[in-house]
C-alpha cells in the first residue's frame, strides 16, 4: 500500500470515529435534566478547558488574527451556538430518530452553499452517494415524523439548527485555509459558549447548583461528541471538502437510533435497520469516490501539521 492510500485510509478511519462520537450527543442530552442552553454552554466551556494545555503552543497565532478572521470566527461561533441551542431543544420535543434524520439535510445545504459561494463543482459519485444516504435517512425517521403537537415543533427546531450548522461549516472551511485547526476550534467553541452564556443570563437560568451527575454529562459531551466529533471534523476540513465532512451527519441517525434503542428504549424497526445500512453505504460512496473538482488533493506533507 503506497503512502497516498495509507493517508486515505487514515482519513476514513478518523471519519468513522467522528460519526460514532457525534452519535452519542443526543443520548447525553436526553440524560440531562438541565436547560439545553446550560448543557450546551458547559459542554463548550469544558471543551475549551480541556484544550488549554495546548494553548501556549499556539499563543502567537491565537492573538495575531486579522479583523477579517475575527469576523469569520464570530460568524462561525455564533452559528455553532445557535445550532446547539436549536437542535438540542428539538431532542426534548421529538424522538432521536426524527431529530437526527433532519440533520441529514446539512450536506445538501453545504453543497449548495459551496456551489453558490465558492464555485465548487460536484461529480456524479457524490450525488449518487448522497442520494442513497438521504433515502436511507428518510426511512429511518419516517416512522417518527408527526404533523402536530410538540413533535412538529421539535422537527422545525432541528431544521433551523441544521441551517445554522451548514453556515458554520461553510465559514469554517474558508477560515481553515489560513488558520490552524486548534486555533479555529478553540475560538469558535469559546464564542459559541459565550453566546449561550449571554442567552442563559437573559433568560435567568442558574449557572450553578447542578448535581454531580449533570456535570458528568457536560464532561462527556465535551470529550466524546465535541473533541472526538466536532473538533475532529473541523480538522479534517483542512484535508477534505466541506461537503464530504458534512456527509458525516448522514451516518449519525444510524448510530444515534441504535443507541436510543439500546439506552433509551426507543423503537427501531427492521426497515430502519436496513435503511441504516443504506446510509452507511451512501456515505462510503461519497467519501471513497466523490471529489469536488475545484479543490486539489491535499499534500501528504500536510498530514504532518499539528491538529
Amino acid at each position: 500500500m503506497n503512502m497516498k492510500s495509507k493517508s486515505s485510509v487514515s482519513y476514513e478511519l478518523l471519519y468513522i470515529i467522528g460519526i460514532i462520537a457525534i452519535s452519542f450527543s443526543s443520548i447525553f442530552v436526553r440524560w440531562s435534566n438541565a436547560e439545553v442552553s446550560i448543557v450546551a454552554m458547559y459542554r463548550l466551556y469544558l471543551t475549551n478547558l480541556l484544550m488549554l494545555p495546548l494553548a501556549w503552543k499556539y499563543r502567537e497565532e491565537m492573538l495575531s488574527l486579522t479583523s477579517r478572521q475575527w469576523r469569520g470566527l464570530l460568524l462561525s461561533g455564533a452559528m455553532l451556538g445557535l445550532h446547539f441551542l436549536l437542535w438540542m431543544s428539538s431532542l426534548r420535543l421529538t424522538t432521536v430518530a426524527s431529530s437526527t434524520v433532519i440533520l441529514t439535510l446539512e450536506p445538501i445545504l453545504v453543497m449548495l452553499g459551496s456551489f453558490l459561494l465558492f464555485g465548487v463543482k460536484i461529480n456524479r459519485p457524490m450525488l449518487v452517494g448522497m442520494g442513497v444516504a438521504l433515502a436511507g435517512s428518510v426511512a429511518i425517521g419516517s416512522g417518527d415524523f408527526k404533523l402536530s403537537g410538540t413533535a412538529l415543533q421539535g422537527d422545525l427546531l432541528s431544521l433551523l439548527g441544521t441551517i445554522a450548522v451548514a453556515v458554520h461549516m461553510l465559514a469554517g472551511k474558508q477560515l481553515l485555509k489560513n488558520m490552524s485547526a486548534f486555533v479555529y476550534n478553540f475560538w469558535v467553541f469559546f464564542i459559541a459558549a459565550t453566546m449561550l452564556a449571554g442567552y442563559n443570563a437573559v433568560r435567568g437560568f442558574a449557572f450553578t447548583g447542578y448535581a454531580p451527575r449533570e456535570w458528568g454529562i457536560y464532561l462527556l459531551l465535551a470529550i466524546v461528541p465535541t473533541l472526538f466529533g466536532h473538533y475532529l471534523f473541523n480538522w479534517l476540513m483542512k484535508f477534505i471538502s466541506a461537503s464530504a465532512v458534512s456527509m458525516a451527519v448522514l451516518g449519525e441517525p444510524v448510530f444515534a437510533s441504535l443507541l436510543a434503542w439500546l439506552l433509551l428504549k426507543e423503537s427501531l424497526t427492521g426497515v430502519q435497520l436496513i435503511a441504516g445500512v443504506a446510509i452507511l453505504g451512501g456515505v462510503w460512496i461519497f467519501i471513497r469516490y466523490g471529489k469536488e473538482t475545484s479543490e486539489a488533493e491535499p499534500e501528504l506533507s500536510s498530514l504532518k501539521e499539528s491538529a
